[in-house]
């Protein structure tokens, strides 16, 4: 499986994914909850995949994206966002998240979208 690390600046929420995505059968690696720990975490820890926040402080998820793609364009980056206005998913996908899940999340549905997503990147 995957090593995962999860990027939300909610303790709750980064909780939450770790349990559904170490039931999963994935490894998460690092978390972070801000732009800027997202972008040193990936440099070290170099993951499969990314799970980040949009709105978090310091530094905000597109951002992040667009700093960490710059460094690594083959990464892979889920947005989870609570905002789901089509130029909020437009601008992360234009950023080089490769999808976008809105809060509130459903573990079958955050399991089914990062195996998808892996999937098409030849990584299980």
């Amino acid at each position: 499986m995957a090593n995962i690390l999860i990027v939300d600046d909610s303790k709750m929420m980064r909780r939450n994914l770790v349990k559904i995505l170490t039931d999963a059968g994935h490894e998460v690696v690092a978390q972070a909850e801000n732009g800027s720990q997202a972008c040193s975490a990936f440099a070290k820890n170099q993951p499969d995949l990314v799970t980040m926040d949009i709105n978090m402080p310091i530094m905000d998820g597109i951002e992040a994206v667009k700093r960490i793609i710059v460094d690594f364009p083959e990464a892979i980056i889920i947005m989870i966002s609570a905002h789901n206005e089509q130029s909020q998913v437009y601008e992360a996908i234009k950023c080089g998240a490769k999808n976008y899940i809105v809060k509130p999340i459903n573990s079958k549905v955050v399991t089914a979208m990062i195996e998808k997503t892996l999937a098409k990147t030849n990584i299980s």
